[in-house]
């Protein structure tokens, strides 16, 4: 049924998307939730309240025509003069002013009084027409953004607006040119004049909400005539490298899938599964208490990977990459080799510096810029602050299904137990979602702690069902048979590390 409802709406999805032209916005992300970008030669309305991102995913969206596509844009600013909105722009990584001086840019601020509009009881913007006609003609623009239009028409007359409106809208059509213009969010309507969503396009919606002291930026396309859209809301990121947005799918992904596989760097675990490691580009969960090693398994598979010349992104929102290099010292494995031969990068964040999908976000803009072949999250449990479990599985769900159509093998390590999946849903829900589940544990027994691993599931390939002795020495991880020990309780520390006192029947 879900691959039937998937297969009509990718029909629907091609079908509407085809029926008008559009233009990409070079933004990431935001081509893929309209289908191709903005309607080509109308006019896109872009709203939302103060500190949204309107004036940046403008200006993000005519640099990009010039840079990417070589389409020049115009920039008019009914608020901010021209002087300021550069200086805003400057730490952009683009010359801006070399584009004006090229004549790929052109911004021109304008204040047009009451008076001027007013004529006979009457308002009149053809004076605006014009200015804006000599801009687009000076540089041949194919693009143009009019930001914060709706300050010019503030205590105007509502009902002569509305024919004003049309009117300019109509307008742009005529010139061909692809417009953004954008609006401050209202009390009562969408915008303060209530008129602007009703003659535009495609309406966009931005917002910047506040959940646990952590702000996040998100968008919805709320109107999009003559094509289909994606209807959820999407969270994004700005920075000096512009708009990025994170889009949820929509439709099942199909992707291709190895039959290769990638050691997890430990040879008797790998002998639990078939004597081969894990199927490359399948996810990995590694669950358990505190103290029980998962960072010292994730760290083995980072190693083992380097050493096999691929490259390794290692997430860590636990342990400061330093502390997690010299704790690895400690049973034998030096990363910081890896680390300064480029093939071990390390990404460190505090949770609580932003919300987990802003988390994702930036780990795969630094995935597309460091093209690792393995990637390790440790722990994914740090980042999942109170909310609704749905947000937490279907974020993951989008991240897991990005790094699978990359072919990249993902190691989570969690502090996922048995009895806490009992308490809390969302641990079970993130289980589901991956290939391979490892259990590790403690035991008690004769007032000595020790350390078992077992497979939950690894789809697709013969595994083991065994529980097994898991020893961490000063030379690294060992597993045992725990059947083939007479008493596995005896498991007793010598000089030279952990090791298992082997009785033999």
């Amino acid at each position: 049924m879900e691959l039937e409802m998937a297969s009509q709406q990718n029909k629907k999805s091609k079908y509407l998307s085809s029926t008008i032209e559009k233009t990409k916005t070079g933004i990431c992300g935001f081509d893929e939730i309209t289908f191709g970008g903005l309607p080509k030669n109308r006019p896109t309305l872009i709203v939302g309240g103060i500190g949204t991102g309107k004036t940046f995913m403008s200006m993000h969206f005519l640099l990009n025509g010039v840079n990417q596509f070589q389409e020049n844009g115009v920039f008019m600013t009914f608020e901010e003069k021209t002087t300021e909105l550069v200086s805003n722009f400057s730490n952009f990584n683009v010359d801006i002013d070399e584009l004006v001086k090229n004549k790929k840019l052109y911004f021109e601020h304008l204040h047009i009084a009451q008076y001027e509009m007013h004529e006979s009881g009457k308002y009149n913007i053809d004076g605006l027409f014009v200015r804006i006609e000599h801009a687009m003609n000076t540089i041949n623009a194919k693009r143009i953004v009019l930001d914060s239009l709706d300050t010019l028409f503030t205590n105007l007359d509502i009902n002569m607006l509305r024919n004003e409106f049309k009117k300019l809208f109509f307008w742009l059509k005529e010139k061909n040119i692809t417009a953004v213009i954008t609006a401050e969010q209202g009390d009562i309507y969408l915008t303060r004049l209530g008129l602007e969503e009703n003659v535009a396009d495609c309406v966009i919606e931005l917002t910047n909400r506040v959940v646990n002291q952590i702000s996040t930026r998100r968008l919805r396309i709320m109107k999009y005539r003559g094509s289909f859209h994606a209807n959820n809301e999407y969270p994004f990121i700005i920075d000096n490298e512009g708009m990025n947005v994170f889009p949820i799918a929509t439709n099942l992904i199909e992707y291709d899938i190895s039959n290769q596989r990638v050691s997890s760097g430990i040879k008797n675990l790998d002998s639990m599964f078939d004597n081969k490691g894990f199927f490359v580009g399948s996810s990995v969960l590694i669950s358990g208490s505190a103290g029980t090693g998962k960072t010292s398994l994730a760290s083995f598979f980072a190693k083992s990977n380097c050493e096999d010349n691929k490259k390794c992104l290692f997430c860590a929102f636990e342990e400061s990459s330093k502390q997690i290099v010299r704790n690895m010292k400690s049973i034998g494995i030096d990363l910081e080799k890896y680390g300064s031969s480029n093939k071990l990068i390390f990404y460190y964040a505090r949770p609580t510096l932003q919300n987990l999908e802003l988390h994702f976000m930036r780990i795969k803009a630094l995935i597309e810029i460091e093209k690792p072949d393995v990637i390790i999250l440790d722990p994914i449990t740090n980042l999942m602050t109170e909310g609704p479990n749905s947000d937490v599985r279907s974020m993951l769900t989008r991240f897991i299904d990005f790094l699978k159509t990359q072919q990249i093998s993902v190691m989570f390590t969690a502090a996922i137990t048995l009895k806490s999946v009992a308490i809390n849903p969302s641990d079970e829900g993130i289980s589901s979602m991956v290939d391979t589940w490892l259990m590790v544990e403690d035991i008690v027994t004769e007032n000595k702690r020790n350390r078992i691993i077992y497979i939950l599931k690894s789809r697709g390939m013969p595994h083991s069902k065994d529980v097994k002795a898991f020893v961490i020495s000063n030379e690294g991880i060992d597993i045992y048979e725990l059947d083939k020990i007479e008493n596995p309780s005896k498991l007793e520390n010598k000089r030279n590390g952990a090791v298992l006192n082997r009785n033999i029947k």
